[in-house]
């Protein structure tokens, strides 16, 4: 899966690394020294994008090695060691479907929120397999396939002007060393901690959770995170 190497010694592929979440993880992670490789439907967008993170990235690195690369996404899944999937709902099982291989054997992290707007607001979507997550397990049964990262602000992932970050990351997954490895790697971004939450099949409620916070980020201007407490 990893092979028992250190988190921080893993290429991190995220595939919609263009977009708002997959962008500020990208930041975030390369700025603590992980190397990370965006991935996009379009390379040439994600080249662009890489060499816009990295530049971002460094003045908050310190001593660390800032180490970012574009490309397309099924290039980026068969290069990374582990890969974060960040793309829209709308697209995730079209990308995931064509992946199956290059993904094969790999921890796969994913954070899509299945999420509509209305006159109402935000409201949770339907996802036939349950949730998002279960979706990917679905689509890549080769794969160890994690939740995470669903409950951070792109907004501040992105701010680096905010060196610290303050939240925990609920994680799901059904084996243990990938939850473990994942738990790790949220560990990496200043201030946060990964918290183990359940099984794959609690993907839904934690999934669902976001579409909570993105009402009070609304009604009190803020973008809210989770904080699990005794523990």
């Amino acid at each position: 899966m990893t092979d028992g190497r250190a988190v921080e010694d893993l290429v991190v592929g995220v595939l919609g690394g263009t977009g708002p979440q997959g962008r500020g993880l990208a930041v975030r992670l390369a700025a603590s020294g992980q190397r990370i490789l965006l991935g996009s439907r379009d390379a040439d967008r994600a080249a662009e994008v890489a060499t816009e993170v990295a530049g971002r990235a460094l003045p908050a690195a310190g001593t660390a090695e800032v180490w970012v690369q574009g490309g397309s996404n099924v290039d980026v899944a068969g290069a990374a060691d582990l890969v974060i999937v960040a793309v829209p709902y709308a697209g995730h099982a079209a990308t995931l479907a064509d992946l199956a291989s290059p993904l094969a054997g790999k921890v796969v992290v994913d954070c899509v929120v299945p999420m509509g707007f209305d006159e109402l607001g935000a409201y949770a979507l339907d996802v036939p397999e349950g949730s998002v997550t279960q979706q990917a397990a679905a689509l890549l049964p080769d794969s160890f396939v994690v939740g995470a990262f669903h409950h951070l602000s792109a907004v501040l992932l992105e701010d680096l002007s905010k060196p610290t970050l303050d939240g925990d990351v609920m994680v799901v997954g059904d084996d243990r060393a990938a939850t473990d490895t994942v738990q790790a790697l949220a560990g990496r971004l200043p201030g946060m901690r990964g918290i183990y939450s359940g099984r794959l099949r609690n993907a839904r409620q934690v999934e669902a959770l976001t579409i909570n916070l993105v009402s009070v980020n609304r009604r009190y201007k803020v973008h809210a995170g989770i904080r699990i407490t005794d523990v």
